[in-house]
């Protein structure tokens, strides 16, 4: 290993220091967007649990075959997405969602499965 003198590593801190002062970070431009990587931890979690609490409602409802259904949830808010047997299935997936502990809201985007050659 090399040594380094005090001395050397305080003119290098020093001009680090200078230069950073001389060349500020830019600011943006636009307003930036926050990722999934600036959420919180435990809200991610949240979410999480949040999903699969919604897709055991669906699980243990056996009148819905929600097989094709997606579910995202953020914050409380969950949006349902994917396709459906049926406009019943549909009413009945966005019921049972709405149902769930700590669903604030649902966004409905099933639509209804078709079938080929329809």
């Amino acid at each position: 290993m090399k040594k380094i003198s005090v001395s050397a590593a305080l003119i290098v801190l020093a001009s680090m220091d200078a230069s950073a002062q001389a060349n500020p970070p830019m600011a943006a431009s636009a307003p930036s967007m926050a990722s999934a990587a600036s959420t919180p931890a435990g809200t991610r979690k949240d979410d999480r649990a949040l999903r699969k609490r919604v897709y055991a409602a669906f699980a243990n409802d056996k009148r819905i075959d929600a097989g094709d259904i997606g579910v995202n949830a953020k914050n409380g808010a969950v949006t349902l997405t994917g396709t459906a047997a049926d406009a019943a299935q549909i009413d009945k997936a966005v019921a049972l969602a709405k149902g769930v502990p700590g669903v604030t809201s649902v966004t409905n985007k099933l639509t209804v499965r078709r079938n080929f050659g329809q």
